[in-house]
């Protein structure tokens, strides 16, 4: 590969702290108000001009949809997400679930009334270009904006990330999934004026099960209490579709659900399109499958108008800001997570909180609907090799399977709440990440409302 050299400079340093957050979706923006609410002066780095990530950037509303009478669900931060943007008017009630879908607009607003209210430094439209390194020790990130190259020191940095950008770049160990066994990439979107009645009666006349998940290119592993239970799924518009040839037949994964209808005639967050192969830490992937992404969702737009009652006067209302990416780098920890360990109700004496038995990826959705939930360890949060560093949100440590469980939203939270703690009493007290007094960063998070058991 041809390179160029580039030659060295001297960058301003623009702030110092005590505990840096790189990202802000679920997990880096639970991460710093708990940080900053532990007493800890933080600031949250995030590369777009809003805070919430998958929330906001992406516009997947569906925060804690798997939630039903008897799921053992999380506390904490996660939890207030959902409540906090009720009170706001920036939800509505989940059509397959006992939880609300949070209006990605609205959230982008109490997510900054919530950074602010915590003291925490808001850094918006700065990306993470490399860590700043002492020895094996991360000490701070370099910045890229249009303000050029800056510096940011800190004791203490969570990789919020969720492609274990800043963990990797500063040479800790990390396993990247094999772009074949990648979870397809998502673009969100949403539409309006959709006539929510008659869409509604459609849909209720239809009568979709998680089992109508599994048809065409998609098998899909369940319990088996999960194949008669309602889901907001859709397929037949697009096979209908296919078959007078507005869409190519060879496009088998456009379908999927429908997240909530709005009596001012949105249907939102609509997860219709899964692109295979791209790998979210590949630019030129990103560039190829967000255009293709684009492309799909117009024509599933239309295959809606023609085809889904309700739908006949709809049109595009927006697309996220990104695309969704599921899966891609995660750290060798200190401890990994196993699959064994989400499905078996796994507990540990460093648990910093807790999630329900649901995992959603890899062929496998299993719904917690029994009351059974495992805990999180705080080891997961420890990568290999490197001090100062905690990795908060889908890249923690662990296997596929894990990986379909811990990838969510939700869950991303109680990791993002547990580092932002523990980075806070680390950086007040001196006491190294690995050596931390796990009782005190226990009750801390009891504190905040975390359970832990």
């Amino acid at each position: 590969m041809k390179t160029i050299r580039e030659p060295a400079r001297d960058i301003p340093v623009i702030h110092e702290t005590e505990v840096l957050v790189v990202g802000s979706g679920p997990g880096g923006l639970a991460a710093a108000l708990a940080a900053a609410r532990a007493g800890a002066r933080t600031a949250l780095v995030e590369r777009f001009g809003c805070f919430g990530g998958n929330l906001t950037a992406v516009g997947v509303e569906g925060f804690a949809w798997y939630r039903h009478e008897r799921t053992q669900d999380s506390e904490g931060i996660g939890r207030e997400f959902e409540e906090r943007a009720r009170a706001a008017g920036a939800g509505t009630p989940e059509p397959q679930s006992q939880s609300w879908a949070i209006d990605a607009e609205g959230f982008k607003v109490v997510a900054d009334r919530m950074v602010q209210e915590a003291g925490v430094h808001p850094m918006l439209h700065r990306a993470f270009a490399a860590p700043i390194m002492e020895g094996d020790a991360i000490v701070g990130a370099i910045v890229e904006s249009k303000a050029g190259r800056e510096a940011i020191l800190a004791r203490r940095v969570i990789d919020a990330t969720g492609d274990a950008d800043v963990a990797h770049r500063a040479g800790a160990p990390t396993r990247k999934t094999a772009r074949e066994r990648m979870q397809a990439a998502s673009v969100m979107f949403s539409m309006t004026g959709v006539d929510k009645r008659a869409f509604l009666e459609a849909v209720k006349a239809e009568a979709p099960t998680y089992k109508d998940w599994e048809s065409g290119e998609w098998t899909v592993e369940t319990d088996g209490k999960e194949d008669a239970m309602f889901s907001p799924f859709l397929r037949k518009p697009f096979e209908k579709a296919m078959a007078e040839g507005l869409i190519d037949p060879g496009l088998q994964t456009i379908a999927g659900t429908w997240g909530a209808a709005y009596d001012t005639g949105d249907l939102t967050y609509l997860n219709l399109v899964h692109l295979a192969g791209c790998d979210g830490t590949d630019p030129d992937d990103l560039t190829r499958f967000e255009m293709e992404g684009r492309r799909q969702a117009m024509l599933a737009v239309e295959a809606l108008r023609r085809h889904q009652p309700g739908c006949e006067r709809a049109r595009l209302r927006n697309f996220g800001m990104t695309i969704g990416i599921r899966d891609t780098r995660k750290i060798l920890a200190v401890h990994d997570m196993t699959g064994a360990e989400v499905r078996g109700q796994a507990r540990f004496e460093d648990s910093i909180g807790i999630f329900p038995e649901f995992i959603d990826g890899y062929g496998i959705l299993i719904l917690p609907t029994t009351g059974r939930y495992f805990q999180l360890p705080y080891r997961t949060l420890l990568p290999r090799r490197i001090e100062n560093l905690l990795v908060a949100g889908r890249a923690t440590g662990g296997d596929e399977v894990s990986h379909a469980a811990t990838r969510n939203m939700m869950c991303c939270t109680v990791t993002g709440q547990g580092a932002g703690v523990a980075a806070a009493l680390s950086a007040r007290s001196g006491r190294s990440l690995r050596e931390l007094d796990v009782g005190a960063l226990q009750a801390e998070l009891r504190r905040q409302g975390v359970r832990l058991c």
